[in-house]
C-alpha cells in the first residue's frame, strides 16, 4: 500500500513526481536489493560454464570479477536509458534493467569450456542481437499477436527449466566437484539449505523491505554461515582495485552464426517481455494502459542498453519483472526514484572491491539462492500459461513444442550430425521450443475435432473451451 507522506495519491501515479530525497533514496536503493542478486547471478554462471569461475582455480578468476562489476555498471545505464531517456530511446517510466537469464541457455553452449577466448563470440552476438532488438521497437506493437501467453508462457517455463540443474550444482559443490567425495555432501547442503530456508521465512512471514529482499538476506545468512565453518576467502578482496572503469571492447568482439542467429531469436522474446513489464507498471502505478509511444520507446532502449553491453564486456540486459511488482506494491510510479537506483548501481559497478566481495561468496551459498530464483522463473512460466485456454488445439502446440524443446536440450547428443551452428542453437531448448511454438500457433487451423487429441492425451485432454482466434497478448 501506498505511503501517503511520500505524496497525494495523484503524485504517486505521476511518473515525472519527486519525492522527497529523504524517501526517496531508500526506495531507489530498496530497487537495487530486490534485483541484485539476480542481476549479478548470470555473469557468475556463464563464467562458471566457460571454465574460469569457482572452483576452477583459473588465471583468469579475475575475470568474472570484471563481469559482475560490468553487470551492475550497465544495468544502471540501461536503466537511466529508461528513466531519463534521449531522443525516442526511453519509456521515461520508472523501468529497471537488468541482466537476463533469458539468454543463459543460448549462451552456455557457446562458451563451455572455451575459456575466456569464447567471450568475444558472446559479446558479438549480444552486440547484434542488442541492435535487432532496439530495431524492433519501429514495429513492435504489429508483431505481438505473434507470441500470445501459449508462447510466452511455454518460452519462460523453458527458460527456468533449462537452469534448475545449474542450481543443484551449484548447491551441491559446483561443476569441478563433480566426481570428488566433497560434492553433494552434508556441509554442502548445510549452507545452501540455510540460505533456501530463511529466504522462504522471509518471504512468507515478513513484510516490507524484508519481503522483498528475501533471496538477499538468506545469501548473507549463508556467507555468514560459510564463513564460520571456513569456507570463505577474500583473497581476491585484497587484490581488487578500489575504482576501475569499464573498458571498451574488453573481450574483442567476434562474430558467428549462431550467436547472432540466436541472440536475435531471443532478443524479440526479450522485447515483447519488455512490453508486458510496461503494461504492468503503468496498470499497476498509475491505472493506465502504456501508451504506444512508451512501448516503443522502451523497446528502443532495451536494445541499445544490451547493444552497449557487449562493447564493454557485459551482458545482455532487459527489464526486470520483480521491479514490476515493487512498483505495484509501494504505489510509487517516480522515475526519479528509480533513476537513484540507476546510479547507486553505476557506482557499485565502478568500484571492483563489490565485485570481489561478491566473487568470494561460495557457490553452495550462491546454489540455494539460485534454486529459489530459478524455481520462480518455472512458477512465472506457469503463471502465464494460466491464461491460456487449454483447448485440445493449444495443448497440441504445448506438448510438441516442450517434447522437442526439453528433449534437445536433455539429450544433444541426438543431433551430432548437424553442424556446429544448427546444433547450438537446437540444443538450447529455447530457441526450437519458440519456433516451434509461434509456428504452429500462426499454421493450425483454430478448431480441432475432439478425435484429433484424444488418441494422443490418455484420457486427460484439456476441457477449457474452445475459441475461435488465438490467444493474443
Amino acid at each position: 500500500m501506498a505511503d501517503r507522506s511520500i505524496g497525494t495519491p495523484e503524485q504517486l501515479r505521476d511518473p515525472n513526481y519527486t519525492p522527497p530525497l529523504i524517501k526517496a533514496v531508500p526506495l531507489g536503493i530498496q530497487h537495487v536489493l530486490a534485483m541484485f542478486v539476480s542481476n549479478v547471478t548470470p555473469a557468475i554462471i556463464v563464467c562458471g560454464a566457460a571454465g574460469f569461475g569457482y572452483g576452477s582455480n583459473s588465471p583468469d578468476f579475475p575475470q568474472m570479477i570484471y563481469m559482475i562489476q560490468m553487470s551492475m555498471f550497465f544495468a544502471g545505464i540501461a536503466t537511466l536509458f529508461q528513466t531519463i531517456g534521449f531522443g525516442p530511446v526511453g519509456a521515461r517510466l520508472p523501468i529497471v534493467q537488468g541482466t537476463s537469464f533469458a539468454f543463459i541457455p543460448i549462451m552456455i553452449p557457446l562458451v563451455a569450456g572455451k575459456g575466456v577466448e569464447a567471450m568475444a563470440v558472446l559479446m558479438g552476438g549480444i552486440l547484434v542481437g542488442g541492435l535487432f532488438h532496439a530495431c524492433l521497437g519501429f514495429f513492435i506493437g504489429r508483431i505481438r499477436f505473434a507470441l500470445p501467453p501459449l508462447v510466452t508462457g511455454l518460452v519462460v517455463t523453458m527458460i527456468g527449466l533449462a537452469l534448475v540443474k545449474t542450481g543443484i550444482q551449484y548447491a551441491a559443490g559446483g561443476v569441478p566437484a563433480i566426481g570428488t567425495a566433497e560434492y553433494g555432501s552434508g556441509r554442502n547442503w548445510l549452507m545452501a539449505a540455510t540460505v533456501i530456508i530463511v529466504t522462504l521465512g522471509l518471504k512468507f512471514f515478513a513484510r516490507g523491505m524484508l519481503s522483498v529482499s528475501a533471496v538477499l538476506i538468506g545469501l548473507l545468512v549463508g556467507y555468514v554461515l560459510a564463513f564460520a565453518l571456513g569456507e570463505v576467502s577474500l583473497a581476491s578482496v585484497g587484490s581488487a582495485a578500489s575504482f576501475a572503469l569499464p573498458d571498451p571492447l574488453h573481450f574483442g568482439l567476434e562474430f558467428s552464426v549462431a550467436a547472432v542467429i540466436g541472440f536475435c531469436l531471443l532478443g524479440f522474446v526479450s522485447a515483447v517481455e519488455t512490453v508486458g513489464d510496461v503494461s504492468g507498471i503503468t496498470k499497476g502505478g498509475a491505472g493506465r494502459e502504456a501508451s504506444d509511444t512508451e512501448i516503443q520507446g522502451a523497446t528502443f532502449a532495451d536494445g541499445l542498453g544490451t547493444a552497449l553491453s557487449g562493447l564493454f564486456g557485459a551482458l545482455p540486459n532487459t527489464s526486470f519483472s520483480q521491479n514490476v511488482g515493487l512498483i505495484a506494491m509501494t504505489g510509487v510510479m517516480s522515475r526519479t526514484v528509480v533513476t537513484i537506483g540507476a546510479v547507486f548501481l553505476i557506482l557499485c559497478g565502478l568500484v571492483p572491491k563489490i565485485g570481489a566481495v561478491i566473487s568470494s561468496v561460495p557457490i553452495e551459498v550462491l546454489g540455494g539462492g539460485v534454486i529459489v530464483m530459478f524455481g520462480m522463473v518455472v512458477a512465472a512460466g506457469i503463471s502465464m500459461l494460466s491464461d491460456v485456454t487449454w483447448n485440445r488445439r493449444n495443448m497440441v502446440i504445448f506438448a510438441i513444442a516442450l517434447s522437442l524443446g526439453l528433449g534437445l536440450q536433455l539429450e544433444p547428443a541426438a543431433l551430432q550430425y548437424l553442424p556446429g551452428t544448427m546444433m547450438v542453437l537446437a540444443t538450447s531448448g529455447i530457441l526450437p521450443a519458440a519456433v516451434i511454438a509461434i509456428a504452429l500457433n500462426l499454421i493450425l487451423p483454430q478448431e480441432l475435432a475432439d478425435e484429433a487429441t484424444e488418441e494422443v492425451s490418455g484420457g486427460m485432454a484439456g476441457r477449457g473451451k474452445s475459441t475461435t482466434a488465438p490467444d493474443r497478448v
